[in-house]
């Protein structure tokens, strides 16, 4: 299996009482490609974080295999996605990538 965790702030033209409206609508977008791209096990984003951390949200996504991974990477709504609610909201992105058993 596979681990993709993407981690990121929003923008800072955007009022808290906006990224409030956006995080809820980027975690609903996200989690919901669990029901429409083959190959992800799990999906889950945080958006309530500790006042201590770095990043305002967190994708944490567990893949079938590799190329289940590589599939979801260019699947139409996750592009849409990326391209419509994550990156016109977002940036400052980390990713990290891992094999898991």
């Amino acid at each position: 299996m596979v681990r993709h965790i993407v981690a990121w702030n929003f923008r800072d033209e955007f009022m808290v009482e906006e990224n409030k409206i956006y995080a809820e609508e980027i975690k609903r977008e996200l989690e919901n490609l669990k029901n429409l791209i083959d190959g992800i096990v799990s999906i889950e984003v945080l958006i309530d974080p500790l006042f201590s951390s770095e990043s305002d949200i967190l994708l944490d996504s567990v893949f079938v295999d590799e190329e289940a991974y590589r599939q979801y990477q260019v699947h139409p709504e996750h592009v849409r996605v990326g391209n419509n609610v994550v990156r016109p909201r977002t940036c400052n992105r980390k990713c990290v990538d891992f094999y898991i058993s």
